[in-house]
């Protein structure tokens, strides 16, 4: 089973989890490092969107729209960005209809919130259970 699968007894559609990086190499490595700490089981669909077309810095619309439509499957879609014009970007798709119905932009630290919203997507939570958790990414303490 490929990493955006989902497993034979998992019942339900997985919410799909969509990373969006000023940088590609970014995006895609917090990517695999999600599917790996979430590995053991079915994994949520992930998806990076970094980068713009022609292989730069910043971000690009198509990219994220093409990444939102390849891990729907039917339970939500949730958005994580790294900063600045990738926040804006998602807002203004999700403003004009523009990703899956079922799509949110999370509030939560990229990769901290990355790596719980993969785990519990993966674990068969709904969008709202994968937003939280996302969320609570915030309250890890380091020190």
């Amino acid at each position: 089973m490929t990493a955006g699968q989902e497993g034979p007894d998992s019942g339900n559609a997985l919410v799909g989890i969509v990373l969006v990086s000023h940088s590609a190499p970014v995006a895609e490595s917090v990517a695999e490092l999600a599917r790996e700490l979430a590995a053991g089981g079915p994994v949520a669909p992930v998806a990076a969107a970094g980068g713009t077309a022609l292989g730069g810095l910043g971000t690009s619309s198509e990219r994220i729209v093409a990444a939102a439509r390849e891990v729907d499957r039917g339970a939500g879609v949730a958005l994580l960005a790294d900063l600045g014009s990738s926040v804006l970007t998602v807002k203004a798709l999700l403003m004009e209809d523009e990703l899956p119905p079922g799509s949110a932009l999370l509030d939560a630290p990229f990769v901290e919130g990355a790596v719980a919203a993969v785990v519990t997507a993966s674990a068969g939570a709904p969008l709202a259970a994968v937003a939280a958790a996302a969320a609570e990414a915030y309250a890890y303490r380091k020190a």
